[in-house]
């Protein structure tokens, strides 16, 4: 099913927590709603389902106009970020609860039911839980059982808020994976609230990056990290490093083989994987000193000062492979020559 956002806004008072936004969503998309506590993407959400009503627009799931229409007449399933698993219902009957409350007319039988709930369980691997209680489980596998119930009734669209900020980090990223492989074998239309930029590009298809109720761009992960449509984006989705030409780094980053554009960008933004790092030969002329490092994993990522800066300046970031660092055989104070490759200049 595909979703269709025309012209949405939302006000709380006299705040705007959803500016005018279109989205179109085609169908079978992974689509992550992406940005800072308070950028309106649980309200957008909140509104897709219906348990929220907009001020303005319309709201299409397959062209078919669902804009007033009731939550539980729009084929939707919503997981939410702490489980509101029922307590007192074993985990079976936690995912059977959606299709037990059916109208008569169209409950499944008991045991097309059991069918269905056990086909589920097995679809999250947790089948062998069915007889358990939700406080006997862990927060992952509370979330997988949502998840589950939330399938029960075949939604034509699954939305997701903030699925997994309640687990801690490993867990996180296990079901990270684990939701885009099901998504693979599912391709239920699905969209998911998250503030984790990493999990964002982890795990969707398409990112949409929302600030202050509007949206700032969408893409595919890699289009929206390779070229950003603006500094806000571009800040948000991984590190940069800023420089300012009126700010007297003009000079330094011509150093560093980087000339600003015949166009009028004055600040240019550079991630760091693409400043690459020698050990200085001339000592007095390079451009930069190794404060320090930090392992990440594969990556090393390498903090330096711009000499002649008088310790004032932000400092400077590089990444670079485990590998390479090693065979540079750096150290703390050590001068260093750096090329940037590229950059993204803005106003």
């Amino acid at each position: 099913m595909s979703i269709l956002l025309s012209d949405i806004s939302k006000n709380f008072g006299t705040f705007a927590a959803l500016d005018h936004i279109n989205l179109e969503v085609p169908e079978g998309e992974l689509v992550a709603l992406l940005g800072p506590s308070g950028c309106g993407k649980t309200t957008l959400l909140r509104i897709i389902a219906g348990l929220e009503h907009a001020d303005k627009g319309r709201v299409l799931i397959n062209e078919e106009d669902k804009t007033d229409q009731n939550v539980s007449q729009r084929g939707i399933g919503f997981v939410f970020q702490h489980y509101a698993l029922f307590r007192h219902m074993t985990v079976f009957e936690n995912v059977a609860f959606g299709l037990r409350v059916k109208p008569r007319r169209d409950r499944p039988s008991n045991d097309i039911i059991a069918k269905k709930v056990h086909a589920l369980l097995e679809l999250v691997q947790l089948d062998w839980l069915n007889d358990r209680y939700p406080d006997q489980l862990s927060g992952g596998q509370r979330q997988r059982i949502a998840l589950a119930r939330a399938l029960a009734v075949e939604p034509s669209v699954l939305l997701l808020d903030e699925p997994f900020g309640a687990l801690d980090a490993s867990v996180r990223k296990d079901l990270r994976q684990w939701l885009r492989n099901l998504h693979h074998e599912l391709n239920v239309t699905s969209i998911f609230v998250t503030h984790d930029q990493e999990e964002a590009m982890e795990v969707a298809s398409q990112v949409v990056v929302l600030n202050h109720g509007r949206i700032e761009q969408q893409g595919s992960p890699s289009d929206i990290y390779d070229h950003p449509a603006n500094a806000f984006v571009s800040r948000f989705i991984g590190q940069t490093n800023v420089f300012d030409l009126d700010k007297h780094d003009a000079d330094w980053l011509q150093t560093a083989g980087l000339l600003p554009p015949h166009s009028d960008g004055k600040i240019a933004h550079v991630r760091p994987h693409d400043i690459l790092i020698e050990k200085s030969t001339a000592d007095q002329a390079a451009p930069a000193t190794l404060k320090d490092w930090q392992h990440l994993g594969a990556l090393i990522r390498l903090e330096l000062v711009k000499n002649g800066s008088n310790g004032s300046a932000a400092p400077v970031f590089a990444e670079m492979p485990n590998d390479q660092f090693k065979q540079l055989n750096l150290n703390r104070g050590d001068k260093v020559d750096l090329k940037i490759r590229q950059a993204h200049w803005f106003h």
